[in-house]
């Protein structure tokens, strides 16, 4: 944890890896997590845990599978715009056109949850980089 105030803007400078999550600080026992975004992740989901999702520029699109039947719907979220996808449920984030956003989970939780489709290399399956 930084004893210092964090810039944003300065952290997301930092790296150019797509879909490979930096930890930015740690609030107890949760990670604070930002990524910059491309094109497709990979449809998971988190059986012991939301997601808590805050696009910080661009903008983010979430697909979800929920509800008993399956059916699937999806979320758009623009620049400052947040939502929770909750636990158990399948989801898939992509961004056409790029976005940058930050993450809040529990610290060790992987980018692609606890049931995955097989991980693709542009995506990176670990539980976070420390900047």
């Amino acid at each position: 944890m930084s004893a210092e105030p964090i810039e944003l803007a300065a952290a997301l400078a930092r790296f150019d890896q797509l879909w490979s999550p930096r930890i930015v600080t740690t609030v107890n026992d949760y990670d604070v997590r930002i990524a910059k975004v491309a094109g497709e992740h990979v449809w998971h989901s988190h059986d012991h845990t939301d997601e808590f999702f805050l696009v910080l520029d661009g903008e983010l699109r979430i697909a979800l599978r929920d509800g008993a039947d399956g059916g699937q719907r999806e979320v758009t979220l623009p620049r400052g715009a947040v939502f929770v996808v909750p636990r158990g449920v399948q989801h898939r984030p992509y961004a056409p056109d790029g976005a940058s956003i930050l993450m809040f989970e529990p610290s060790g939780t992987s980018s692609v949850g606890d049931r995955h489709d097989a991980v693709p290399g542009h995506v990176d399956a670990t539980t976070g980089h420390r900047l």
